[in-house]
């Protein structure tokens, strides 16, 4: 079923940006940074994709669940919103882990 993989990928992206919503993880506590860290953070990943397909290293396997939609050659559309998600869902749990760790670090404190 073509666009399945990217129906997956939104719903993700979806449930991420309502729990930074709700606990201020990332965009919700600072928006131009997090902007700025995830433009950063997706340009990174998208020019190592780009190396590794110029190697050879990476390439589109069986494509039943994909759109089809070809960003360059091997690199497909969810390949973008797969690294948004990966991004998105790293910097919200560092902005959830980060409060955890200095409220232990401050307990341990005399």
């Amino acid at each position: 079923m073509p666009g399945l993989y990217l129906a997956g990928l939104v719903v993700s992206l979806i449930g991420m940006t309502v729990l930074d919503a709700r606990f201020r993880l990332f965009f919700w506590r600072a928006p131009w940074r997090a902007a700025a860290v995830m433009v950063v953070g997706v340009v990174f990943f998208m020019v190592w994709d780009v190396a590794g397909v110029a190697y050879g290293i990476f390439f589109i396997g069986p494509q039943h669940l994909l759109t089809g939609v070809l960003l360059a050659p091997e690199v497909p559309l969810e390949e973008l919103f797969f690294l948004l998600l990966l991004c998105y869902s790293t910097m919200d749990l560092v902005g959830f882990v980060r409060p955890v760790v200095q409220r232990s670090l401050g307990r341990r404190r005399p």
